[in-house]
């Protein structure tokens, strides 16, 4: 049985794109549409109840859409609305803390487990108690976990200066609490950190492995395609679409070099902040 219908994504503004790419990569042939909150971004400095009355309005715009699925390509998001968007939703909804969270726990060989994000993703703890429920449902003891905010990383993520010296000095300051501490699998928390993950990497070493969320994602995506016989099979054109809560020439231009190829293109506008919601 073949489903068309695209996977929606949105994130509080580019940083999914990265979560996107590697949806990309997994189901080649699956049609896409993107939203971007730009206008309201970042979320991270939002009360809770903002946030998840944010994610119910991108929940109806990506419904009016016909999307299959929707996936929550924002972490703070995922922290605070998923269970909510899970509950009203009339489709599957997948975030991006769980899948992450699993293959950490699958790839640690000596129980420490680093997790980097922003200050905002940090304070909420959502990583840590997620890491730490998948290694008790594994039955895994001595489970150590150090988390380190590494809040520059974002600016640097999307001045493009993604393998620069000052990256490389911000980083290697950042992540030196998690050497020290002798982890050896680290988690990049945050959508921005990927762009920066050759740097990251050759910091932390040949022996550490670096977890990303998006790819972590985008296999929970194609394995829950599968179980619901909801694939696109044959697809060779598919369908990207993008829309922005703020100027779509402005999105466009920070946007590409998350993606590449000269993407995204015809993005357009749309202000969700229309959809009335109750929580």
């Amino acid at each position: 049985m073949t489903d068309n219908r695209p996977i929606g994504v949105f994130d509080s503004g580019i940083g999914g794109l990265t979560v996107l790419r590697e949806i990309w990569k997994a189901v080649p042939g699956e049609n896409t549409i993107y939203f971007g909150d730009n206008s309201r971004s970042p979320y991270g400095t939002k009360s809770r109840s903002t946030i998840i009355r944010y994610s119910l309005q991108n929940m109806k715009f990506l419904e009016s859409k016909n999307v299959k699925m929707i996936v929550i390509a924002c972490n703070t998001a995922s922290a605070y609305a998923f269970e909510e968007l899970k509950n009203r939703a009339g489709v599957p909804v997948v975030e991006v803390v769980t899948p992450g969270a699993d293959v950490a726990c699958r790839a640690t060989k000596n129980g420490r487990i680093g997790i980097i994000a922003t200050k905002g993703t940090i304070s909420t703890g959502v990583y840590k108690k997620a890491v730490e429920k998948r290694a008790e449902e594994l039955g895994m003891k001595d489970i150590e976990i150090f988390q380190q905010a590494c809040p520059l990383f974002v600016s640097l993520a999307e001045e493009g200066w993604w393998d620069t010296e000052v990256t490389r000095l911000t980083a290697e300051e950042y992540l030196k609490p998690l050497k020290e501490a002798g982890v050896d699998t680290l988690v990049m928390a945050c959508t921005h950190y990927p762009l920066l993950s050759k740097v990251i990497k050759e910091i932390m070493g040949d022996d550490v492995v670096i977890i990303n969320t998006g790819e972590a994602t985008a296999k929970f995506v194609k394995d829950l395609l599968s179980r619901e016989g909801t694939s696109s099979e044959g697809n060779i054109n598919p369908v990207r679409e993008f829309y922005t809560s703020d100027e779509p020439e402005l999105f466009e231009q920070v946007a590409a070099p998350f993606l590449g190829e000269g993407l995204p293109s015809g993005t357009k506008h749309f202000s969700t902040d229309r959809y009335e919601v109750t929580i």
